[in-house]
């Protein structure tokens, strides 16, 4: 008998990582569809940017605490592989294909070229009133590390892009200092 690898790990029954997050993505689209049924589009799409937005920041607050960001914030470089570690920690890797791309200092870029949850939502046919709440989940995920940046979305799948692309501009202050929330902020909730 062979050990298992980290890609095939055995959790209790056998199940992979990548067999647990497609059960929680299966969780999270049911969830949608049911309160789209119930309660209409506008409250699905609403309810489920609050739901991102709050589980990005507690990843990446988790991820924070392991990962510490200097009191001078990161460079884009650095934020960039903060988000992508992220990402893994989420489950992107293993059900969408999403990258970073460095353009600048303060910049980068992240492309998102297969989306699970729009290949789902296409599926359910449901996608057409569907509001994609990747600008939400990022600024969670912004707030998780304490980092300022104006974040936006230069273009989407679900409006007929081959790809969605977000641009992240870290914010600097005056003196040229990388723009942090205060370290003695409130704790994450």
């Amino acid at each position: 008998m062979t050990e298992p690898t980290t890609e095939a790990a055995a959790e209790p029954g056998g199940l992979r990582a990548k067999d647990l997050y497609q059960f929680w993505w299966l969780h999270d689209a049911r969830w949608y569809q049911g309160v789209l049924k119930r309660f209409g589009q506008d409250a699905a799409n609403e309810i489920n940017a609050e739901a991102v937005r709050f589980v990005g920041r507690r990843v990446a607050a988790w991820h924070a605490r392991a990962h510490p960001i200097g009191p001078d914030g990161p460079t884009a470089a650095e934020l960039a592989g903060h988000v992508d570690a992220i990402l893994r920690l989420m489950g992107a890797g293993t059900m969408s294909e999403v990258s970073q791309e460095v353009i600048g200092e303060d910049e980068f870029e992240t492309l998102v070229s297969k989306s699970f949850a729009l290949r789902m939502l296409r599926a359910a046919g449901t996608l057409d009133g569907y509001d994609c709440p990747c600008l939400e989940l990022r600024a969670g995920w912004f707030e998780g590390l304490r980092t300022t940046v104006d974040d936006s979305c230069v273009s989407c799948q679900r409006t007929g892009s081959d790809a969605c692309r977000f641009r992240a501009v870290l914010r600097r202050d005056p003196d040229g200092a990388q723009g942090r929330q205060a370290p003695d902020a409130a704790p994450i909730s």
